[in-house]
């Protein structure tokens, strides 16, 4: 195993969120150049946040751009993920506290994803990631009431205007909508049986989402297959959400929604998703600051 002996720094960022205590934590590893899988997985094992990002030098065809593109990886404790919106974001906060605002590509498992940094007041930074194309499919009738039941949601408490899905932006998720705000709020679920049926359909989160008004939404995100009971703010679901709610015609095809998160676990976080008529991706937007040392 290649290691840099403790010598890759793990910074530590929360994403949308402008209070530490906010929002969702991330690891950032700006230098992971001596780091091998094993190391990257082991490192954000050690770290226990969701994901820890870890940046090395861009693959060719974007190795003109120096200091603005990189490849990116995201490690939860458990496995690597193919996309993470907060990892992502944090990390470009990261960037642009070191170098000023400006444009980002990230190469990622899933596709590049762009990123622009821009000041937010003082010496603040907020992150806009552009997501991968997405995609949304339906879930079967047996796999979305095995679904439920891990969850222990009657399918009564459903809102009957959101249709269940599964929507991909960089991973994919699965789309739940909940009749009440308090029907989200009481969540205790099956962790092996939410885990094991999210491994067979290749998820990375429960995307569960209760409707406050038209462009107002609460969120939560189970990521059992992540090691993770819940995760507090959840960038990639939410490009997924925005691909999702324009997919089914609960919004226009050009739209801001805002996202609330984490205040059920005591991490409120903002995300912002803005749908563009005529482009099929969603952008992501969040505010960041660094974690203080312990």
């Amino acid at each position: 195993m290649t290691t840099s002996d403790a010598s890759a720094e793990v910074l530590r960022y929360t994403a949308f969120s402008a209070d530490p205590e906010g929002g969702n934590p991330a690891g950032v590893v700006l230098d992971a150049s001596g780091l091998d899988d094993a190391a990257m997985l082991e490192t954000a094992a050690a770290l226990g946040y969701s994901e820890t990002a870890f940046l090395t030098p861009p693959p060719a065809e974007l190795a003109g751009e120096p200091g603005r593109a990189f490849t990116i990886r995201y490690f939860s404790p458990k496995a690597e993920v193919p996309f993470c919106g907060h990892a992502t974001v944090a990390t470009a906060v990261a960037l642009g506290e070191r170098n000023g605002p400006g444009e980002l590509l990230f190469a990622t498992r899933a596709g590049t994803v762009p990123v622009s940094v821009t000041a937010d007041g003082g010496d603040r930074y907020r992150a806009t990631l552009t997501s991968v194309e997405p995609r949304v499919e339906e879930i079967g009738a047996d796999d979305l009431a095995e679904a439920l039941a891990a969850l222990d949601w009657p399918a009564a408490d459903l809102d009957p205007a959101f249709t269940p899905g599964i929507a991909y932006a960089g991973a994919r998720h699965l789309v739940l909508a909940a009749g009440t705000r308090e029907r989200l709020a009481d969540l205790a679920y099956d962790f092996g049986r939410l885990e094991a049926l999210m491994l067979r359909l290749d998820l990375t989160t429960v995307q569960l989402v209760y409707r406050e008004s038209d462009h107002v939404f609460h969120v939560r995100d189970p990521f059992p297959v992540g090691g993770v009971v819940e995760d507090p703010a959840t960038g990639a679901a939410a490009a997924a959400f925005g691909a999702y709610a324009r997919e089914r015609g609960l919004v226009g095809e050009e739209a801001v929604l805002t996202l609330h998160q984490g205040a059920d676990m005591g991490r409120p976080g903002e995300l912002t998703v803005s749908l563009v008529a005529g482009d099929p991706r969603v952008r992501v937007s969040g505010t960041g600051t660094r974690i203080p040392a312990a």
